[in-house]
């Protein structure tokens, strides 16, 4: 039983004592010499969570840079691969014609006979240019930091770029099946194929954009209401904007 109380005295001592302690934080607070301080801490809090940003944004590119690169690699394997395989096809002895030799085979041509022209060599036609997919580019911390606050609430910086990384590849996923040949094909990209043209308006014509179907189709996001909230402030930001009817509204990027 005593060692119950001393133990509960304790406790009780414990807290009284930190009770102190706050009371004293907060007095030495009101201090003005001391507010001006706690002033240039929480300026410099500012710009440390300012330059985090920044590198978020910068570890974002990087990475993308990474995966482009990989491709890159993966890309130039392959080709080496194919150079290597037709390597190992040529023959062991192929006859070397020189230009001695060419001249003697000819016949001596008879000035009297005419000289049949040679026909043209047609050239190769050049090959197909690549169609570029446009990209949403992502937000800057000023932009980000011009958002009011009322419409950005408490989303980070590095969740909205996140969010245009998604959008990102929900586009390049469409339009990969837009630009390939139809022959190529299997029956459910045909069936995207044919939603996709469905979709097309006047207002959309020429121009790149998704549906909510599509984020589903590549993406992983939620069609929640903080998905919604990033829309309005990519909106706000002028990369995107809306295009409505026929029951949907088209994500177009600007």
């Amino acid at each position: 039983m005593a060692s119950d109380l001393e133990q509960l005295c304790s406790y009780l001592n414990e807290k009284i004592c930190n009770i102190k302690k706050i009371l004293s934080l907060r007095s030495l607070g009101q201090a003005p010499a001391l507010q001006t301080t706690l002033s240039k801490i929480g300026d410099e809090i500012i710009t440390v969570h300012e330059l985090l940003n920044k590198f978020e944004l910068e570890i974002l590119y990087q990475e993308q840079t990474n995966k482009s690169l990989k491709e890159l690699c993966a890309s130039l394997e392959d080709e080496f691969k194919d150079v290597e395989h037709l390597k190992e096809q040529i023959p062991s002895f192929l006859p070397q014609v020189t230009a001695t030799q060419s001249l003697v085979n000819k016949p001596d041509l008879d000035p009297k006979e005419p000289v049949e022209a040679e026909e043209p060599v047609l050239a190769k036609k050049p090959p197909k240019e690549q169609r570029v997919i446009k990209e949403m580019q992502f937000i800057t911390t000023d932009e980000f930091n011009g958002v009011p606050a009322y419409m950005k609430s408490r989303l980070t910086y590095c969740q909205i770029n996140n969010v245009i990384k998604e959008i990102n590849k929900a586009v390049v996923g469409k339009y990969k099946i837009m630009h390939q040949p139809k022959a190529s094909m299997n029956s459910g990209k045909r069936n995207l194929y044919q939603r996709y043209i469905n979709e097309e308006t006047k207002d959309t014509k020429g121009r790149f954009f998704i549906v909510e179907a599509d984020l589903k189709e590549f993406t992983t996001l939620k069609a929640d209401k903080r998905l919604y909230v990033i829309l309005n402030i990519l909106r706000h930001c002028q990369r995107l904007s809306e295009v409505r009817g026929g029951g949907l509204i088209r994500y177009v990027l600007t």
